[in-house]
């Protein structure tokens, strides 16, 4: 099953669900050497400078809010904060949050779970999908933010857990 990210499902993913995602552009903001301590200042801090990047038509997003972790997400790891986009910026723009410039969500199988509600309890959630995912993880973890959380009330938030797999 070919499945371009986005759109997500609509519905949304109650049990573990074997996808494989496409290398979908993003503008992204990178951030190497970050701890789950320092999440809160660099997604308030990224996407303020991504909502100003598009609002002065830099690009154009065509899906919701993500955040791709490379490594250890118990550790050090290093993090990408973007959107899937058009239009992507063909130079990096500087911001106080640091470069955006463009990316792609890494190709091929995964494993797809949703969680519904805050983000307190993602925790858990992860622990279901890496547990029932059925083939080794790549070091890659994915949150595809679906829910507003200015516009959805936290218990009703959707957010899709997406964990490349090795072929």
């Amino acid at each position: 099953q070919q499945m371009s990210i986005p759109p997500l499902s609509p519905t949304g993913y109650d049990d573990i669900t074997q996808e494989v995602l496409e290398a979908e552009l993003m503008v992204v903001i990178r951030h190497n050497g970050a701890t789950i301590a320092d999440l809160r200042t660099i997604f308030d801090s990224s996407f303020a400078a991504l909502g100003r990047a598009m609002s002065a038509g830099q690009f154009i997003a065509v899906g919701p809010a993500y955040a791709v972790y490379y490594g250890d997400p118990q550790g050090e790891f290093d993090l990408e904060v973007g959107f899937p986009a058009m239009g992507a910026p063909t130079n990096a723009i500087d911001s106080p949050a640091g470069r955006i410039h463009t990316s792609a969500l890494p190709a091929g199988p995964a494993a797809v779970l949703s969680h519904v509600g805050n983000y307190e309890g993602m925790g858990a959630s992860w622990q279901k999908l890496l547990s029932g995912a059925g083939a080794e993880p790549r070091g890659v973890w994915i949150e595809a933010y679906v829910s507003d959380p200015s516009t959805t009330a936290p218990e009703n938030m959707r957010t899709d857990l997406i964990l490349p797999l090795k072929p």
